[in-house]
């Protein structure tokens, strides 16, 4: 009830004991500073402003790749803040602390710009005050890069965006209205990078993005405060998710929206399921390089597992399974379809998890064409191409398969058309002839027409099976066969269960 700064910092100092942390919501600048640093100093454990810092630790985020995409480095950027706030201020802080510049930065209130020597600035306003002779928005924004606005809808207007640099980077952050639409921004500048606070356009600057996961973080290490590191770490993990594949299940929460990183996609979306487990070691992490964590985390890669687990049953599973493939040999896998957006990024996905190595089966202008536009570099991933119609192996392979199936009717020119032709026989063929050890397909035809084409390339000393895993309510449960025999006997029943067990 109270709106008492001191009356509600007692409230709070005095309950603090009992909580892990504590979460500020909703209080208007300049209390929000007051309260919050005084409690931080009153309790050992983290106080957080959502509404000044989550803000701050998004906007830093996408700040980090619209930059990288603009081509622009953090230093050179000429940064405006529309709207001098708690969010506003907070933001411009932690972006001098990932890398801009107290000098290149210019702020604006209600009253204009905040330049040093202006009577009636507080000292939180005044501290990031510069020598600039901009006393308007619309001169400050004159050859500006970014513009980050914390204010009311019409705050920024067309003629303004159209004074800016090359490739500006806009965050029209008011909600629910920004300051300026999307469509007006692009009406006059075709090479802007956008960011709203609405889930209606891209690149949503939300704060449930960060506010559940740093303090996951600061929690699991029993963090005594979150500190401008943590809340870096927080920005920078963002940046780099936002960086990565993103995976089928993301992109079918958006109805098939293409995730790709770029102009539209420079930060994760709200319902990413990555985030609860790739974004909290870093903050961790952070807690401990600087001394506030009171319980270190020792094995950061279980840390990962346990938290996708929470969200994930099978996660552990399948972590004992990845580790498992780690620790023996390195296996090379054949990706037959490897023209298949879908499996181009299986084995962009196998390579980044070292595996193994993945040979994609395939024309390389075709699959590299299908990559670029899956957001994948392959120059950054060497991952081996081999195209079976002019591939070196074509005649041994050819033999090899010839001599295996003439006696069932083949002629050579036929087994010569299936290598060349049908990269099910030729992965195959690679398996046989010990040029791959594994092949995966099966993804773009049907597996019973498959199978019976590789099983006439490859021999299955013993019974063949298909293997499925349950996971439920804490169990594991591994199911044979659903795929392979019909109508088992007896005999049949009983080898199964024995090649399942093992």
């Amino acid at each position: 009830k109270t709106t008492d700064p001191d009356e509600f910092i007692t409230v709070v100092k005095n309950i603090g004991d009992t909580w892990g942390g504590i979460n500020l919501e909703d209080i208007k600048s300049p209390e929000c500073f007051v309260i919050e640093s005084e409690l931080q100093d009153l309790l050992d454990i983290p106080v957080f402003h959502d509404d000044q810092h989550g803000t701050a630790i998004i906007s830093t985020a996408g700040l980090i790749n619209a930059a990288h995409i603009a081509g622009k480095r953090l230093e050179d950027l000429k940064v405006v803040l529309a709207g001098a706030g708690a969010a506003g201020l907070s933001s411009i802080g932690l972006m001098k602390a990932a890398g801009v510049r107290q000098e290149n930065t210019v702020i604006v209130d209600r009253d204009g710009v905040v330049y040093k020597g202006r009577d009636n600035v507080d000292q939180w306003k005044a501290a990031h005050a510069t020598d600039t002779p901009h006393r308007t928005l619309a001169e400050a924004m004159v050859g500006a890069d970014v513009v980050l606005g914390l204010s009311a809808k019409g705050a920024i207007t067309k003629e303004m965006v159209a004074s800016m640099a090359p490739n500006p980077i806009i965050f029209a952050m008011a909600n629910p209205d920004p300051e300026i639409t999307p469509e007006d921004v692009l009406s006059v500048r075709s090479d802007a990078i956008m960011a709203t606070g609405r889930s209606d356009y891209v690149n949503q600057v939300n704060n449930v993005l960060g506010f559940p996961y740093i303090f996951r973080g600061a929690l699991d290490v029993r963090a005594r405060q979150v500190n401008h590191e943590m809340k870096i770490a927080c920005a920078r993990a963002l940046a780099a998710l936002a960086r990565e594949d993103v995976p089928d299940e993301v992109a079918a929460a958006y109805r098939g929206r293409k995730l790709k990183f770029g102009r539209d996609y420079i930060i994760p979306t709200p319902f990413d399921p990555r985030l609860i487990w790739y974004i909290p070691p870093f903050v961790a992490q952070a807690a401990m390089d600087t001394g506030v964590a009171r319980k270190p985390i020792e094995d950061m890669d279980a840390y990962r597992t346990e938290l996708r687990s929470r969200l994930d049953p099978s996660a552990a599973l399948m972590q004992n399974i990845s580790g498992a493939v780690r620790a023996a040999p390195n296996k090379r896998v054949v990706f037959a379809e490897g023209e298949e957006t879908a499996v181009i990024r299986a084995a962009w996905g196998f390579k980044q998890a070292e595996l193994g190595t993945p040979i994609l089966l395939g024309r390389e202008d075709l699959i590299r064409q299908n990559a670029a536009e899956a957001g994948l570099n392959f120059d950054e991933m060497a991952i081996e191409i081999v195209n079976a119609r002019v591939s070196e192996h074509n005649v041994d392979y050819t033999d090899w398969l010839y001599a295996r199936l003439q006696r069932r009717g083949y002629l050579r020119r036929d087994v010569q058309r299936m290598i060349n032709q049908d990269r099910n026989y030729f992965g195959a063929a690679m398996c046989a002839r010990g040029q791959a050890d594994c092949m995966v397909t099966g993804v773009t035809r049907n597996f019973n027409m498959v199978l019976k084409e590789v099983l006439r390339v490859l021999d299955v000393k013993e019974r063949m099976i298909g293997l499925s895993i349950l996971l439920a309510r804490g169990r594991t449960l591994f199911v044979a066969d659903t795929s392979i025999h019909e109508l088992p006997n007896a005999e049949e029943l009983a080898e199964i269960a024995i090649q399942a067990a093992a």
